[in-house]
């Protein structure tokens, strides 16, 4: 177990808290969203992935599996749907419909089953 060390300011002992050197990885688009709703409507939450010094690993993670799942949706949408290549050469308009309602319902998926869990 790690001992932890105090210092005397005035009246008061205060913890000598160090924390541990990490590499910065930026974060995603998915990550930030989860970072930013952890902090407005889950603070305890919050709170505890930064007391333990978890923060960054878990957007990460939410951020990796949000991009997986997305990356694995998306051709089965587009096969499903009908998106092809051929689509895209002979009725661009038509494609660009098509791939953003599928973009939309896969953000949806996403958001509700990783990001806002």
């Amino acid at each position: 177990m790690t001992e932890i060390t105090y210092t005397r300011n005035g009246d008061y002992f205060i913890p000598d808290i160090v924390l541990k050197e990490k590499e910065h990885k930026p974060l995603g688009k998915y990550g930030r969203m989860r970072k930013d709703y952890l902090k407005n409507h889950r603070p305890a939450l919050w709170n505890r992935y930064l007391l333990k010094d978890t923060l960054d690993d878990h957007l990460h993670e939410i951020d990796f599996e949000a991009q997986i799942r997305f990356d694995t949706l998306l051709p089965l949408y587009c096969e499903r749907y009908d998106v092809t290549e051929e689509l895209k050469a002979t009725n661009q308009m038509e494609w660009v419909r098509r791939i953003n309602n599928i973009i939309s319902a896969i953000e949806e998926i996403i958001l509700n089953e990783i990001v806002y869990r």
